[in-house]
């Protein structure tokens, strides 16, 4: 997916770049947030709403986490679930910046 990021980006203009990078750093999701929503609310499933897996969410707070297990699991599969929504988010804003161009100028 690096690679597909890489050629969003390789024709966007610098002024174009900083602003997909200021974007992203307003949006994208917090790993120590999401580290202390696990620790303190893995059960009830809060960082899954955290990370916007609702449905995954859900499920765990009606499990109560899988009793503790599927919390457990989580621990060692979130850090990568983070850097997906991440990326998808970061790819968003290069779609966006570049619809911005075809855009007329007022």
């Amino acid at each position: 997916m690096n690679i597909d990021l890489l050629s969003l980006k390789k024709d966007l203009t610098a002024e174009e770049l900083t602003l997909v990078n200021m974007e992203l750093e307003r949006k994208k999701k917090s790993s120590t947030a999401m580290w202390i929503l696990w620790l303190f609310l893995g059960g009830l499933g809060g960082h899954r709403y955290y990370l916007g897996d609702i449905g995954r969410g859900i499920t765990m707070t009606l499990t109560l986490g899988g009793l503790g297990i599927w919390t457990l699991i989580d621990a060692f599969f979130i850090g990568k679930r983070l850097e997906h929504k991440n990326l998808e988010l970061e790819m968003e804003i290069i779609d966006k910046v570049k619809k911005m161009r075809s855009l007329p100028q007022q």
